[in-house]
């Protein structure tokens, strides 16, 4: 799954359509982020939205209004084309998957990138953890849960988490690494029983893929960034477009300009 192309080289190849897939343990040491855009109209309530629920929703970056050139993330980085797959939402609902917004893009549209837990993956496996879902070549499992985030204007609901499992000690090693990136997540919100923060089963993911949990092993949780598509399923603004999950925009930013001592 790994790959050594740099950030600008792997945007290209999604741009040409060359790369099509998910972007976790590519381009290593380098920043990801979800996506988020909204019209300008809703653009404050979601910024305030993001700011009281920092944990799921740690901003990166926001675009100026109407331009979908992000230069401070990275060489040319052009957020219309930048994605191998969006999703586009029409008043709550899904109603398509793309790989190219161009045509999409109007001008009082307003772009939000928001920290990944693939930055901190990096850091466990640097530490000498297994992250089961890239040991495994899969998307990190997803899951909704009982969790209400705090709401902001029409934007609020539960909480989406991510998932990667570890034995105790492995678990308190995982929870202090992750904790030096609060841009990226930061510290897990649980340990242990799925079925107490909501999930009825931990084998089924609502979003990507389910991975081997060992017997000596319990599942635990961060904020994910999948959160925002439960919060706008609950706003249905017209339209808004996401990525889809586990397909990041990858910055030129390192991922060691987001680590706090």
């Amino acid at each position: 799954m790994t790959s050594q192309l740099n950030p600008h080289a792997l945007r290209l190849q999604i741009r040409s359509n060359q790369f099509k897939g998910m972007t976790s343990g590519y381009c290593q040491g380098y920043v990801q982020c979800n996506l988020v855009i909204l019209p300008q109209t809703w653009a404050e309530d979601f910024a305030n939205f993001c700011r009281v629920n920092p944990k799921p929703c740690p901003l990166i970056a926001t675009s100026k209004i109407g331009n979908p050139l992000l230069a401070e993330l990275g060489q040319d980085v052009d957020i219309r084309q930048d994605i191998s797959s969006y999703r586009v939402f029409e008043h709550g609902s899904l109603t398509s998957e793309v790989n190219n917004i161009s045509s999409l893009w109007r001008d009082d549209f307003v772009a939000f990138l928001l920290g990944c837990s693939f930055s901190f993956e990096e850091a466990l496996i640097a530490e000498g953890l297994e992250v089961r879902n890239v040991s495994e070549e899969v998307n990190v499992p997803m899951y909704r849960t009982n969790i209400d985030c705090t709401p902001a204007g029409p934007f609020g609901g539960k909480m989406v988490v991510s998932m990667r499992p570890f034995n105790k000690d492995n678990a308190a090693a995982a929870s202090k690494i992750s904790g030096r990136f609060p841009d990226v997540h930061g510290a897990p919100i649980h340990y242990g029983d799925a079925s107490a923060i909501g999930i009825p089963n931990i084998s089924q993911p609502d979003y990507g893929d389910p991975v081997t949990i060992n017997d000596d092993e319990s599942p635990l949780f961060w904020a994910c960034g999948v959160t925002p598509q439960v919060a706008l399923e609950q706003a249905k603004p017209p339209i808004c477009i996401t990525h889809s999950p586990g397909c990041m925009l990858v910055t030129d930013l390192l991922n060691s300009s987001l680590e706090k001592a």
